[in-house]
């Protein structure tokens, strides 16, 4: 790609207004890793203070066991501050700390799910997927393809920023309309509907780790449903495609103006680049009957006559499913996995089963910087635990806002708009919730709300904001990219280009989580928005 030279005033531009000032304040920040290090400070400090003063909470408690860290008597639960200093938990911190990092649950989901879709993504198979699902889009309905193809290319990981949102510019610019609406739409749809989905995948599993370890604090036996929000991310895209429609076809590209650099060499040239192989063709054929596979292999261990190792036919109702949801981060892997060979096989990229595990390790090392950050996310989780700080501020907190009487779209708001507003600065979903999570979900548990809708209305937050800062972490790319067809472009003219789509995402994620919650709709497989609290609520 011919990259046109940044505008002079760029430096000037960036540091103007409230994005100037959201710049300069994020540039302050330390990267997600030394800021849990900061946390975990904090919290020894905290933890001391807390024991000093003698903090602690209560609940009632159905169990006849009390969870590790707490006290029961006469039907009581009570949390006390431990502090992090004492004897007992610097011996723990030390002896335990291989244990710690090896039990903390992200690690081994994301692990699992990684070393299938590196084999996916390094055949070739991500990328030509993406390129086949724009070839000959009509121009008409070219925006919510668009759409769509992005919320869902959230699969493909790097690839969606990399091939998918270039590629959008270079189809519009061909069908004679301005490649920077093509651009705004495919980044609007990647980055801004994050939270959206057709299927659940690899950020499900991971955010649900978190939720998971946190809930665990009300109730010991809380398991993740990693289909806990398909209902949810399912409605995003179908609510947030018109809404991309509507704003590019009628706000961003009549502002752009019309393009006139249609059809030239460069971008035909781009565009036959782009064109699928005949190999690439055949490899997703191929890719297409192994998913077939293991969905048939998945059916038959749920659904077989006397063989359904993926049901629990001692328990009742939706109960029966937890295995068949616990199997599903195998059934990504199986399906990452199998549709990479089968593609890679076609195309030349796998010739051994050499190439297969090469792969895997390349997949794995890449995940380097989020094992360090693995290591004192999952130290900082434990030591909360240890601590006890989590459950007595979110029990003490739940009594405090029972008090109030607020009702629950007003707090999942609340939740929602923090997490929008954090994004601004930490561009991690998963750094963002593995902090949050140990207060806010059981805190809501004890309200009577739902593990899954906690954090369903955090991911909506997590998600529009991610258009309209400058610290996230792939806009500067989307600056190089507008930058090819537009060379006076600059970091406000990204930020002003995106802003409806953030305002409008915003509106409509706000709307949802309060109709979600009004309505008592189910936001997914066996999850629904509210939670019947075995405490009756810390009354």
């Amino acid at each position: 790609m011919t990259e046109i030279a940044a505008p002079s005033d760029e430096g000037s531009r960036r540091q103007r207004g409230f994005l100037g000032f959201v710049e300069r304040a994020g540039n302050l920040l330390p990267e997600p890793t030394m800021i849990f290090v900061y946390l975990i400070i904090a919290l020894m400090a905290v933890s001391a203070i807390g024991d000093w003063a003698g903090w602690s909470a209560s609940l009632p408690y159905t169990g006849d066991e009390a969870p590790t860290g707490a006290t029961l008597e006469g039907g009581v639960l009570t949390y006390t501050a431990s502090s992090l200093f004492s004897e007992a938990n610097i011996g723990r911190l030390l002896v335990d700390m291989p244990r710690t990092m090896s039990g903390f649950a992200p690690l081994g989901l994301i692990l699992v799910i990684m070393l299938g879709a590196a084999v996916a993504e390094r055949s070739g198979m991500f990328s030509a997927l993406i390129r086949a699902s724009l070839a000959n889009a009509p121009r008409a309905i070219l925006t919510p393809i668009v759409a769509i193809i992005g919320m869902v290319s959230h699969h493909a990981s790097d690839a969606a920023y990399v091939v998918f949102i270039p590629l959008a510019a270079i189809v519009y610019a061909a069908a004679g309309r301005h490649p920077v609406a093509g651009l705004a739409a495919a980044f609007a749809a990647v980055s801004g509907g994050y939270a959206g989905n057709i299927t659940p995948g690899q950020i499900d599993v991971l955010l649900f780790g978190f939720t998971q370890e946190a809930a665990r604090i009300v109730e010991p036996g809380w398991t993740m449903n990693p289909v806990g929000n398909w209902w949810f991310i399912l409605s995003i895209v179908i609510v947030f495609t018109p809404a991309v429609w509507f704003i590019t076809d009628k706000v961003v590209e009549p502002r752009l103006g019309k393009w006139g650099g249609g059809g030239d060499a460069e971008v035909t040239a781009e565009l036959e680049r782009s064109e699928l192989t005949a190999d690439e063709r055949r490899g997703l054929r191929r890719a297409g009957l192994a998913a077939l596979a293991v969905i048939a292999l998945y059916l038959v261990l749920t659904l077989a006559p006397g063989y359904t190792p993926l049901i629990n036919e001692k328990a009742e109702g939706t109960a029966q499913l937890q295995p068949f949801y616990g199997a599903l981060i195998a059934g990504f892997f199986l399906m990452f996995v199998s549709c990479g060979i089968a593609f890679g096989s076609a195309t030349g990229s796998i010739k051994s089963a050499d190439d297969v595990t090469r792969m895997m390790r390349e997949g794995i090392a890449s995940l380097a910087p989020y094992i360090v950050f693995v290591f004192f996310a999952a130290h900082f989780v434990a030591m909360f635990n240890w601590s006890n700080v989590g459950p007595i501020i979110a029990i003490n907190g739940a009594e405090a806002l029972q008090a109030f009487a607020l009702p629950a779209p007003i707090l999942l708001v609340s939740v929602l708009l923090l997490s929008s507003f954090l994004d601004l600065f930490i561009g991690s979903a998963s750094a963002k919730w593995s902090a949050l999570a140990p207060v806010v979900v059981p805190m809501f548990m004890l309200l009577g709300i739902s593990p899954e809708m906690t954090t369903a209305a955090y991911r909506m937050g997590d998600s529009y904001t991610n258009i309209m800062t400058p610290l996230m972490s792939y806009f500067p790319l989307i600056l190089a990219f507008a930058r090819r067809w537009d060379g006076a472009f600059g970091v406000g003219s990204l930020l002003a280009l995106m802003l409806p789509y953030a305002l409008a995402f915003m509106t409509l994620g706000i709307s949802m989580v309060v109709a979600w919650v009004a309505l008592d709709l189910p936001l997914g497989p066996g999850a629904g928005v509210f939670y019947a609290p075995p405490t009756g609520g810390g009354e």
